[in-house]
């Protein structure tokens, strides 16, 4: 039950227990932010602080940062720790390899498919845009989410694929198998968050396979990275969406309200939506051509 054949723990018995220990790391690296929160609350409402967190944190991006961003950066070191003395592999092989093109172009390509589903919704009428493109608002969101989202798309990378399918290979599971539970367990990873929605959990999971061959096509984590940070950065810190339920701070605001949801993907964001389904499937057959050289 515990073992295979060869004498080693299943995999999904490993992925699990680290899955848990990464959990538990995230939580004890935001306690910080999240005392500092309590005191600021405290200090400014001469009261309780506010049972909605995420309200809190509104007017607070360097709190939600070391809140969030610290818990990321304990999910990095947990995996890392994990793979080293658990795993006993070298972060080269957790898909390290150095590739600076595929990391460019993974930023551009998840910035790109975030702009061409903006100005599809804009030229639908399905978003307003209510300050114009010369009056960018910049604010300090714009670079507390900046470093949050390269933390979050190099964790999640790091751990989703890397870890979980590197972990499933060397138990000779098959590939389509590889695929399909890095990605639902990354989409299952995203079930609690707010205004979740059954075409934004199976947009996560195709993404999920997408971010699955980005990095069996490059055989390194630098592709599925990229385009990680900035479909996430474009997405909430430059067009104003919600990402994955989250509140936007964009340096555009938009107005969804009057648009298809199934299109704007409503209050989820437009991971949410069916034009984000388009651009995912779409980022396969450009994976597939940018990697035809590709010696793997």
């Amino acid at each position: 039950m515990f073992k295979n054949n060869e004498g080693q723990i299943r995999a999904g018995w490993v992925i699990i227990i680290a899955f848990i220990t990464m959990y538990i790391s995230q939580n004890i690296f935001s306690i910080p932010g999240i005392i500092l929160l309590a005191v600021t609350e405290i200090t400014n409402q001469s009261a309780s602080i506010s049972l909605d967190i995420m309200a809190a944190f509104e007017n607070r991006p360097w709190v939600l940062l070391l809140t969030q961003g610290g818990g990321t950066i304990g999910g990095i070191l947990a995996t890392l720790l994990l793979w080293k003395f658990w795993n006993k592999k070298s972060v080269k092989e957790l898909g390290f390899k150095s590739s600076w093109k595929d990391l460019l172009f993974g930023l551009f390509l998840g910035a790109a498919s975030i702009a061409c589903i903006f100005f599809l919704l804009l030229a639908t009428g399905n978003i307003k845009l209510l300050n114009s493109f010369s009056q960018p608002d910049f604010n300090a969101f714009t670079i507390s989410f900046l470093i949050m989202f390269i933390l979050v798309g190099l964790f999640e990378e790091m751990f989703f694929r890397g870890y979980v399918m590197q972990t499933m290979a060397s138990r000779q599971n098959k590939r389509w198998v590889i695929y399909l539970v890095s990605a639902v367990v990354f989409s299952l990873a995203h079930g609690t968050n707010p205004h979740v929605s059954m075409i934004g959990l199976i947009n996560i999971v195709f993404v999920g396979l997408l971010f699955a061959y980005m990095f069996d096509r490059t055989n390194n984590l630098w592709l599925p990275i990229g385009y990680h940070i900035t479909w996430n950065y474009f997405q909430g810190s430059v067009f104003g969406f919600a990402v994955s339920g989250t509140s936007p701070h964009g340096l555009y605001q938009i107005d969804p309200s009057n648009g298809n949801s199934l299109l704007t993907g409503g209050a989820f964001g437009l991971e949410g939506g069916l034009f984000a389904t388009l651009f995912i499937l779409l980022g396969f057959l450009i994976t597939k051509l940018y990697t035809k050289d590709h010696s793997v």
